[in-house]
């Protein structure tokens, strides 16, 4: 039997800072060989990914898992009472960068696969997709591996992302979809000038603040079955600017939408084009529009795989999770193009935080809810 907490307390000390591999996926990979499972390196632009599988892949059905090794900086070492790559384990606690997110989810499945192989005679597959690149700018990481995947005639029926999933409690919420992310970037263009003669100038101010007023201030819709309203929030607003007595000739911001299933990318973009085009008329200042698509908005309907992990959570924990599509984006947002898929995990509470750190008893339940899961999805 595999132990799901050495297991993340080996990939913790890891120092897989994105976009560094730092061991976790060269300890996943000879773990996975030596019990069975084919693996292969997917590494594309200096980014490490692991693919392996168990089966053919030729018979029945193939389950997949998805998950990252790499994890954000520490930030200041100094503020950390514990070594942040040192799975220190202090009154039930493993502290460690990425313990939350998520070593400790893919240390649980990898375990839970290779004892449910081991012990199970299956006529199926079961797939580990894990990659080095979820924290950064994620388009060598799982998308890498679906590529790969595709090109070599490698499927998922079913993905299950390891992504921290409850707010407060074990069992609390599965992701069944996501919220779209569209950053836009804005320059508005002016014409410097002195202050007291704002005439002789293009004050590129005013326009760009009526511009983030009038979209800031909209409701964008009131949500829809699955997901909350969207939202959009500024997020900078700079000149450059050091003296008051000198309009700037141009000024810059930053908005950040978070959009359910009622908008696409495509629609929020053509949104802002035209309100910066009715604010901007007539003034002399033009605003320049440059657009980021984190992700587009995602559902998997509601039905029998998701009625199964959400039933799997139920029985090991007591909990029934809510079907939930809150919070920022993850690589089920690629994984959603190649197979159905949903999201289960731990609470995320300390992800990305000083002193991160998940409770032990929570590492060995998220396994055995990955075992219950590949259990009963081949029976």
């Amino acid at each position: 039997m595999i132990d799901p907490i050495q297991l993340t307390a080996d990939l913790v000390r890891c120092p897989s800072v994105t976009p560094e591999e730092g061991g976790a996926l060269q300890l996943l990979d000879k773990l996975l060989s030596a019990n069975g499972f084919r693996t292969v390196r997917v590494d594309r632009n200096g980014i490490s990914n692991l693919f392996a599988r168990w089966g053919t892949g030729k018979n029945g059905r193939t389950f997949g898992f998805n998950g990252h090794t790499d994890v954000v900086p520490i930030g200041n070492r100094a503020d950390w009472s514990h070594d942040p790559f040192g799975a220190e384990i202090v009154d039930g606690i493993l502290y460690g960068r990425g313990s939350v997110d998520m070593k400790s989810a893919v240390a649980a499945f990898a375990a839970a696969a290779i004892d449910f192989v081991a012990a199970t005679p299956l006529d199926g597959s079961v797939v580990l997709a894990i990659t080095g690149d979820e924290e950064a700018a994620a388009q060598d990481g799982t998308v890498a591996i679906l590529d790969w995947m595709k090109s070599n005639a490698e499927r998922m029926d079913h993905c299950l992302v390891g992504e921290p999933t409850s707010p407060d409690h074990m069992g609390q919420a599965m992701k069944i979809g996501r919220r779209g992310s569209l950053r836009v970037h804005l320059t508005a263009q002016g014409r410097a000038g002195h202050s007291a003669y704002p005439n002789r100038a293009a004050n590129p101010l005013p326009v760009m603040v009526k511009l983030l007023n009038r979209l800031a201030t909209q409701t964008m819709d009131k949500g829809t079955e699955h997901f909350e309203a969207s939202t959009l929030a500024i997020t900078t607003v700079d000149t450059g600017n050091t003296v008051s007595n000198v309009i700037p000739a141009a000024c810059k911001a930053t908005i950040s939408i978070r959009f359910n299933d009622s908008h696409t990318s495509g629609s929020l973009k053509e949104w802002v084009d035209t309100e910066a085009m009715s604010v901007s008329g007539g003034t002399g200042v033009t605003i320049g529009l440059k657009f980021a698509v984190v992700g587009d908005s995602f559902l998997t309907e509601p039905g029998e795989f998701s009625a199964l992990v959400r039933a799997a959570v139920a029985a090991e924990t007591g909990v029934t999770p809510e079907y939930s599509t809150t919070g920022g984006t993850s690589d089920a947002r690629f994984v959603k193009d190649y197979c159905p898929v949903v999201e289960f995990g731990l609470v995320g509470r300390g992800m990305h935080q000083v002193d991160e750190g998940v409770p032990i008893a929570d590492i060995v339940k998220l396994k055995s809810i990955y075992s219950r899961i590949l259990h009963d999805y081949f029976s």
